[in-house]
Formats: structure tokens, C-alpha cells, sequence
């Protein structure tokens, strides 16, 4: 970790300057100053934070409010303490809340994180046996397939397969996906309501294919969920998603009643 180059402290004419007489307090403005810089990549993963002292002298503030900085970053996970060595760049691990229905898109931006699919396939094909009993269909009858890889922060997280009936899906191939939620097309484009899904989360093993497109190990753990949204009680999206078990994970908060 030692060998490890330490990164540049942040500039003040950067943009990154704090506002002595702002009412939010001094040490949230740097602790958001530092964590746009992990974010947007500028302090790269594993990398050495720049000393308290350093950052003392580049805010112009006193030690303990660089620690109350340092410290919310710690527990939000974006950084960690070596002993006797300082604080590094961890590797953000994004995490995505079930107590609501969202799309990745939707549920990323809150956080400050960067986005963007890139469309690996969109075709019309035959609807395998669980497909098509989700859809209550007959095996082999027409649905749509869209296959997208899911960049977070620039890197690969999840490979999105979804079906859907094929008028739908014929309309889909024709928007933005690379910037837009589906969800968000379907609801403010197509006039869909949706209200609900059925999910259900297991973890599997990357297979070649899917390890090639998240420049990942073949074998290395992955989250793959099921997903069956619907619009009232028509179901309008059949999804699997894989997501790289190193860099994501869902939380869901449970009431004792």
C-alpha cells in the first residue's frame, strides 16, 4: 500500500473552494468536495487520500473538521484508514434500495453517480418456458428482447436482459436507451402506469459470456434477479440482472410491527 501514489490535494480554482460563510457546515462542504472527486473518478480506487495536514492547508481549516470529513466518507465506505499509513480510495460498492420500485438510472442519481447502457441486442425472438409463463404466453410465442451493459461511474456493473410483449419493445428499440431509464419511457413516453413487481435475488457464478462483458473473472460472484414488473395487473417487463457482486448490492429496510 505504501508503494501506492499518493493523489494531488483538490484545487480551490478548480471549483472545489469552500464557502466560509455558507450555512452548511465546513466540514459537509469538503466531505462533498472529496466525494464528487472519488465519484467522478479523479481520485482513483486504492489510491492515497492526500495527508490531514495537506488538506488542512488546502481548505484552510482546522484538523478536526478535516476528520469529521474524513470520517462521514468512512462510514459511507467510499474511503478506508490504514494504520500509520493515512486513508485510501476504496472501490465505491453502489447499492440500490428495494422499498421502492426504480429503475438503475432512477436510483444511481441521487448518490452523484454517472450512468449510461450500451445496447448489446434488441430482436424479436420465441419466448422461452419461463419467459413465457411469466407473461402467460405459450413456449415459443413472440416477445422482445432488449440486452443492455450497465455502466456505473464508467465501469461495467450489471448486464440487463429484459422481454416484453412485442409492440412494446418494437417502440423501445427507437429511444434513448443509452441515457434513459426504460422505466422513465414507459411511464412518461408510452403512458404506462407502473405499480408494482414481483422479484426475487440469488447468487450465481459468472459464465464466460457474462464475465467477458463485465471484465470480470469467469466464476466470480454475481447477483442475478428475476424482475416482473407490471402496470396494474398487466405484466409489461421480464428482466434478469446481473450484477458484479464486488461493486454492487440492494438493501432493504424492514419494519417490526
Amino acid at each position: 500500500m505504501s508503494s501506492r501514489k499518493q493523489i494531488a490535494v483538490v484545487s480551490k480554482a478548480s471549483g472545489d473552494a469552500i464557502d466560509a460563510v455558507s450555512p452548511v457546515p465546513l466540514h459537509t462542504q469538503i466531505r462533498e468536495v472529496l466525494r464528487r472527486r472519488i465519484l467522478d473518478g479523479s481520485y482513483a480506487p486504492h489510491s492515497q487520500m492526500p495527508s490531514e495536514s495537506q488538506m488542512m492547508e488546502a481548505f484552510g481549516v482546522s484538523r478536526i473538521t478535516i476528520r469529521q470529513a474524513l470520517g462521514d466518507l468512512q462510514k459511507e465506505g467510499l474511503i478506508f484508514k490504514v494504520m500509520g499509513k493515512g486513508s485510501f480510495v476504496a472501490k465505491p460498492k453502489a447499492f440500490q434500495s428495494l422499498s421502492r420500485l426504480q429503475g438503475f438510472g432512477e436510483a444511481m442519481a441521487p448518490s452523484g453517480y454517472e450512468t449510461y447502457s450500451l445496447l448489446l441486442s434488441a430482436r424479436q425472438v420465441e419466448a422461452s418456458q419461463v419467459v413465457a409463463a411469466r407473461f402467460g404466453l405459450r413456449p415459443g410465442e413472440a416477445v422482445f428482447e432488449i440486452q443492455r451493459l450497465r455502466y456505473l461511474n464508467r465501469e461495467p456493473i450489471s448486464v440487463d436482459v429484459s422481454y416484453f410483449p412485442p409492440a412494446i419493445g418494437e417502440r423501445l428499440v427507437q429511444e434513448d436507451l443509452a441515457t434513459r431509464d426504460i422505466f422513465v419511457i414507459l411511464e412518461n413516453d408510452f403512458g404506462h402506469d407502473l405499480t408494482h413487481a414481483d422479484l426475487q435475488i440469488e447468487a450465481i457464478s459468472a459464465d464466460e459470456s457474462l464475465a467477458r462483458h463485465l471484465g470480470t473473472d469467469e466464476g466470480a460472484p454475481l447477483l442475478r434477479m428475476e424482475r416482473m414488473t407490471y402496470a396494474g395487473e398487466q405484466p409489461l417487463d421480464f428482466e434478469f440482472l446481473y450484477y458484479r457482486g464486488d461493486a454492487f448490492q440492494y438493501r432493504l429496510r424492514i419494519e417490526r410491527s
